[in-house]
């Protein structure tokens, strides 16, 4: 009886190859990625920051023994950092660290990361820096599809408390002239790099394979 023919190995399976799209989509996600978002400093007491988290929810969502009404949770934490934040300089913004703002705008590394990872829309942490421990409430973030899905910000609901949550404007335009410029040219540079070396790698399969016999730089 004939036997099927073994699969034939060639040095090229031995090669795993970035695909180009995934590379550019992941280069574009990282590079547009950017943050709105409100902090409270505090100092170095876990204690005291709990406290004050609870105390912002009770505010939000009070229970409906209390008799309160609720308040819209950016009112609320604004208020709140205006009052007890140790951050002067964004105390009076309500907490406000910045609009659009892209990753690394932050001093506090810490505080930088949060913002990229804690959920849209709630009352985070504490997180702690070298500065103390920090409140955070994050009202909208760009190109985090992973963590937000869909949607990108909160915004005030009809009835003047409640919180909806937005879809991304399709019409939002690519940061910067600046950022795509930077952009273009990395990714440039990347793909001819990555074709130069490919070009090698074909070259020494092909010798490995007996398809040639002398690599160019034998000649």
């Amino acid at each position: 009886m004939h036997q099927p023919a073994s699969p034939i190995r060639t040095p090229f399976s031995l090669f795993h190859f970035p695909n180009p799209i995934a590379i550019l989509n992941r280069d574009f996600q990282a590079l547009t990625r950017r943050v709105t978002a409100h902090h409270i400093l505090l100092p170095k007491s876990t204690e005291v920051a709990l406290a004050l988290k609870q105390k912002l929810r009770n505010t939000v969502s009070p229970s409906p023994e209390s008799g309160v009404s609720p308040t819209y949770v950016v009112d609320a934490f604004s208020a709140a950092a205006e009052k007890y934040s140790q951050d002067e300089e964004t105390a009076v913004k309500g907490g406000l660290l910045g609009t659009l703002v892209p990753q690394g705008y932050c001093r506090a590394k810490e505080l930088d990361k949060a913002c990229f990872e804690c959920p849209l829309g709630v009352i985070s942490g504490p997180i702690e820096s070298e500065y103390g421990f920090h409140l955070l409430l994050v009202t909208e973030r760009t190109n985090c599809q992973n963590l937000d899905g869909e949607y990108t910000k909160i915004a005030r609901d009809r009835d003047g408390v409640g919180v909806v949550y937005l879809k991304f404007a399709e019409n939002q335009e690519f940061g910067a002239s600046g950022d795509l410029w930077k952009f273009t040219l990395q990714q440039v540079g990347f793909w001819m790099a990555i074709t130069f070396a490919g070009g090698i790698v074909a070259e020494i399969a092909a010798k490995a394979a007996n398809v040639v016999e002398e690599l160019p730089w034998e000649w």
